[in-house]
């Protein structure tokens, strides 16, 4: 069974800079894409980008040059690193996984990051 668990949600000013965690608790981290969703506050969930199994990535255009997506396959971990923010990036972060061979998935809890002065 597969657990996800974000972290280093909080507030942080426009143009500053916030690292999001998500941690794979599980077998075979390794055949997982990993996916970063945002829902805005009284809006959808919106996709944000993801980190393939084999490492490659892909990010939504309102984020693309300002946000890195790695992964950790040591620690099991995906992170989220997030610059420039601005008030639009306000929103509940999601990590989702989803398993390359039986497309099972399955998603975090969220953490919250509010860009805000």
């Amino acid at each position: 069974q597969v657990q996800l668990v974000e972290s280093g949600g909080g507030l942080v000013q426009p143009g500053g800079s916030l690292r999001l965690s998500c941690v794979f608790y599980g077998r075979e981290f390794s055949i997982y894409n990993i996916y970063w969703y945002r829902q805005p506050p009284g809006k959808q969930r919106e996709w944000v980008g993801y980190i393939s199994a084999g490492g490659g990535t892909d990010y939504a255009d309102s984020v693309k040059g300002r946000f890195t997506i790695s992964r950790d396959h040591i620690g099991n971990t995906v992170y989220l690193q997030m610059s420039s923010l601005h008030s639009e990036d306000t929103a509940v972060y999601f990590c989702s996984a989803v398993n390359v061979r039986s497309r099972s998935e399955e998603w975090g809890q969220g953490t919250q990051v509010t860009v805000s002065s």
